[in-house]
């Protein structure tokens, strides 16, 4: 199963990497996308140049469609003070940085959600929410969401993705994963509810889906509709890979969205479980004040644990998504070469998308669109992590030029 977003019927063979392929009612240009990194330039919560130029460089490298993270649906729901906040405020800003990406050629996609337990509070001023009370990234306790703000919340999705849509983005990414507040609510052992919005995994997924039908009617059907969801927290007692494929059934039966990214991790427990390579603690830990500092010496290799990099290396846990949906699926995790993105094509992937090689060479699209064959130069050192906090950017290549 699994639609390769193209209308071709059985047997036509997989789709070509470079030509027109439908995501909903868009027709991207090629099947690679720039999946959603944080750019670490938004100073305060302004569009600023840089992250308008960090959106140029991928739409003049060749990426189809490039993906702008994080922008928050509530102002609790930042991930600190320098995230966006999708507001009346931002749309001129975004409006702007929208048209930059359609002049070269590109469409851009919008990452919208909530924080909620990863939420920076001190930063914020304001509490970090969660579906149970318990010690936040920022290591204080979280407020336990009730009724009303799971109610005030949903129309937050709602009014964000209407504002997305008159910024000028042509897709939405609602973010189910990494332990953010909607995926914190899939998981069994961040969500320990006894309501209708806990226990059973149809009770623990309500509220999401809540939230994907509301940006549904808030973007109507002119847009594309995406969501980002976990295979796997990577934590024990997490929510995991059985769970992941009945909660996409449920995402797919609703017919609100027009494909499926996968990932996994949590920014709350496990960070590294999404990157895979090096773990970079001690550039990591120099980035942050004391006492975390202090703790991050400390804890750093329980947090920031290490797994050994593979190409694509979601790809295998992500079949079993293919084997039972006829939604679109994403592939997202370690791409740097052409032929892993023809094979997976070929597997009945729709789209594939690329963040870390991309960072380092915003031009390698094109250059494989060329004829050119060379893998990224990505070394998964993963020093671009720490690099959020002052302008994300490969330290193997060095910062960029505004422009």
């Amino acid at each position: 199963m699994g639609g390769d977003g193209s209308g071709a019927g059985p047997g036509a063979g997989p789709p070509p990497v470079f030509g027109p392929a439908r995501l909903g009612p868009l027709t991207l240009k090629n099947r690679i996308i720039k999946s959603a990194t944080f750019e670490g330039a938004s100073p305060r919560g302004v569009v600023s140049d840089e992250l308008v130029a960090f959106h140029e460089r991928v739409a003049r490298g060749g990426a189809a469609m490039t993906t702008v993270a994080y922008l928050a649906v509530s102002p609790e729901g930042r991930t600190d003070r320098h995230c966006l906040l999708l507001d009346e405020a931002t749309v001129p800003g975004l409006r702007r940085l929208t048209g930059a990406v359609h002049g070269l050629g590109a469409l851009a996609s919008a990452q919208i959600g909530h924080a909620g337990p990863v939420a920076n509070s001190k930063s914020n001023r304001a509490p970090a929410l969660s579906p149970s009370r318990r010690l936040g990234a920022s290591g204080s306790l979280t407020h336990a969401v009730d009724g009303s703000d799971i109610g005030r919340i949903t129309e937050d999705y709602r009014a964000a993705a209407t504002r997305a849509v008159a910024a000028g983005f042509d897709c939405i990414e609602i973010h189910l994963g990494h332990n953010y507040l909607l995926s914190s609510f899939l998981s069994p052992k961040l969500n320990r509810r006894s309501d209708g919005w806990g226990g059973s995994l149809e009770n623990r997924a309500r509220f999401p889906r809540q939230v994907v039908a509301a940006v549904r009617e808030g973007a109507g059907r002119g847009v594309a509709v995406t969501a980002k969801l976990n295979m796997v927290d990577g934590v024990d007692g997490g929510f995991d890979l059985p769970e992941s494929v009945d909660v996409a059934r449920m995402l797919e039966q609703d017919g609100h969205l027009d494909a499926l990214e996968l990932t996994g991790g949590s920014s709350l427990s496990n960070p590294m479980y999404l990157f895979r390579g090096d773990a970079p603690r001690a550039e990591f830990a120099a980035t942050q004040p004391q006492p975390i500092r202090l703790g991050m010496q400390l804890v750093g290799r329980w947090f920031l644990k290490e797994y050994p990099f593979e190409e694509g290396y979601f790809r295998a846990p992500a079949r079993r998504f293919l084997e039972v949906l006829d939604l679109p699926v994403i592939l997202l995790g370690g791409v740097n070469r052409l032929d892993t993105v023809e094979s997976a094509l070929a597997e009945g992937f729709s789209f594939v998308a690329m963040a870390r090689a991309l960072l380092r060479e915003p031009d390698l699209v094109a250059r494989w669109e060329l004829g050119v064959r060379d893998g990224g130069r990505c070394i998964h050192c993963n020093r671009c992590m720490p690099s959020i906090y002052s302008g994300t950017f490969c330290v193997e290549a060095g910062p960029r030029p505004v422009g």
